[in-house]
């Protein structure tokens, strides 16, 4: 069943297209609402973009193929960071990141596509469209982060950090139900442009400047400082560098230069944090080198440091690695360590190895040992410092997994090595952090090694950050945390319910139509 396209105007004169402009304004659209993440961020690009999106699909039938190249284009557009981190390993020929776009894209377009289709499917009025898509798309973002692994990269709904009072609402409906919001707000236009009926069409029109009014809302104060002082410690060692002989050698050197800075300006301060993989040797297996590393340290301070650990079997035989954080006390004694438990296919693991490994396919990450999971969320209780939560790199684009519900932490934790990835990976990257802040009601402390290190506040607003590629230290002091937010009880549950309320909002409004 494909409803026809409505008598409309405009939707008669985009239904004359050829296929193959159909085709290009899908697309067009697509890259343009990229244009919406960071680091351009420009809010109204998602609204025009997915409008564009919606009066295609309501002028023709064919909403698969229309869904499938408007994701293609999108998502190709936001992951061109991911080129740039071949460039770094000599496995396999540059070119292979521009494939590697180009392929990841495509797949990651079958969602969008799939929303599409059955929005589609189901009617061609541009209301009832607008609250189907909205709906069906979030239940599809929602897949993305769990399928196969997932790979939530880039919600849609990331743009709204610009407009911090409706970014706010992530609180209750978590990053998915921010793209849930965009696509409202571009139904809104669409419906101004090619919209029918009266009730339901300016419902849908007023979504926008609803929102404008939750951002003009005063904003509440900042929570009050509540926890110590952190030294965050950005070496801006770049990738080329640290695998360059000696690299990793050096990077320690400066690692400990600029952390003994930080402690002789501020000699209260409770710990340093250094970035993922600041220390590439196995510290279980080297008392010398953990003292080397921690010797700095005021009597009562701690090192939090990413870190490999080697996994071995009953022989002695290395059978795995853990990307891991650790938790050194000023003896070099090992408080606590967190393993990694969400690793990137391709990165820290190479997914059917038996088959990749004869195309001459190889992990970008140097190396042939792969990578093993960790246990999942957990919350470390260590002296001197409120609980928290570790996320390494990868794991904070994962919304409702970064926190041991049962055991809530006072803040979260993620350090990264965003020196993979070009000028556009790391701004996108800390734009997910933020939205973990809101989500969870935390604020988030976050190292890389390059750039951006900052301190993001519980209701995910920057409250201090260094600028990229400098070589400092940064003295925050932790805020508190907020009361548990919805989302954080409820977990992915809330964007699905808001989903679901959608979807049946459309159904709704297509029989009252028809």
């Amino acid at each position: 069943m494909h409803p026809q396209a409505p008598a409309h105007p405009v939707l008669k004169a985009i239904a004359g297209w050829p296929r193959w402009a159909h085709g290009l304004g899908a697309a067009f659209a697509g890259a343009f609402s990229a244009t919406g993440f960071a680091p351009t961020e420009t809010v109204a690009a998602p609204i025009v973009g997915v409008a564009a999106l919606l009066l295609l699909l309501a002028a023709r039938p064919n909403g698969f193929l229309t869904g499938f190249l408007f994701g293609w284009a999108h998502f190709g557009v936001g992951l061109t960071w991911i080129a740039t981190a071949f460039t770094y390993q000599a496995a396999m020929p540059p070119v292979m990141g521009w494939v590697a776009v180009v392929g990841l894209a495509a797949f990651l377009a079958l969602y969008p596509a799939a929303a599409a289709y059955a929005a589609r499917r189901l009617t061609a009025q541009i209301v009832p469209l607008a609250l189907l898509f909205a709906g069906l798309f979030m239940l599809t973002e929602m897949l993305r982060g769990i399928l196969f692994g997932g790979f939530p990269w880039n919600p849609l709904g990331a743009p709204w950090l610009q407009l911090p009072g409706v970014a706010a609402l992530a609180a209750f409906v978590g990053s998915i139900g921010l793209s849930g919001l965009i696509i409202l707000s571009a139904g809104g236009l669409a419906a101004l442009l090619a919209g029918r009926g009266q009730a339901a069409r300016w419902a849908l029109v007023a979504v926008f400047p609803l929102l404008l009014g939750v951002q003009a809302f005063p904003r509440p104060a900042p929570t009050p400082v509540s926890g110590p002082t952190l030294l965050l410690v950005q070496p801006n060692i770049r990738q080329s560098e640290k695998q360059a002989p000696g690299g990793i050698q050096r990077s320690i050197e400066q690692l400990i230069a600029l952390t003994g800075q930080g402690f002789a300006a501020h000699p209260q301060a409770a710990a340093a944090i250094w970035p993922e993989a600041a220390i590439e040797y196995p510290l279980e297996d080297d008392a010398d080198l953990r003292r080397a590393v921690s010797e700095f340290l005021p009597p009562k301070a701690l090192l939090l440091s990413g870190g490999v650990a080697l996994e071995r079997d009953a022989g002695g035989q290395v059978t795995g690695a853990r990307n891991s954080l650790y938790a050194l006390d000023s003896s070099g004694a090992i408080l606590a360590r967190f393993d990694k438990a969400r690793l990137v296919p391709g990165g820290e693991f190479l997914p059917l190895r038996w088959l990749a490994e004869p195309l001459g396919l190889s992990r970008v990450v140097p190396g042939s040992l792969d990578f093993l999971p960790g246990p999942g969320p957990q919350t470390l209780h260590l002296p001197g410092l409120p609980p928290l939560g570790p996320a390494i790199c990868y794991e904070i684009i994962f919304p409702g997994e970064v926190v041991d519900a049962a055991d809530r932490p006072g803040w979260i934790i993620t350090i990264s090595n965003d020196a993979w990835f070009g000028p556009t990976g790391p701004p996108q990257h800390h734009a997910q952090a933020r939205l973990r802040a809101i989500e969870e009601g935390l604020p988030v402390v976050r190292v890389t090694p390059t750039g951006i290190t900052s301190l993001i506040g519980p209701r995910g607003a920057v409250v201090q950050q260094l600028p990229a590629h400098k070589a400092a230290v940064l003295a925050v002091a932790l805020p508190a945390p907020l009361p548990s937010t919805v989302f954080a009880r409820l977990g992915l549950a809330a964007p699905g319910l808001l989903a679901l309320l959608l979807v049946a909002l459309g159904l709704l409004v297509h029989r009252k139509k028809t």
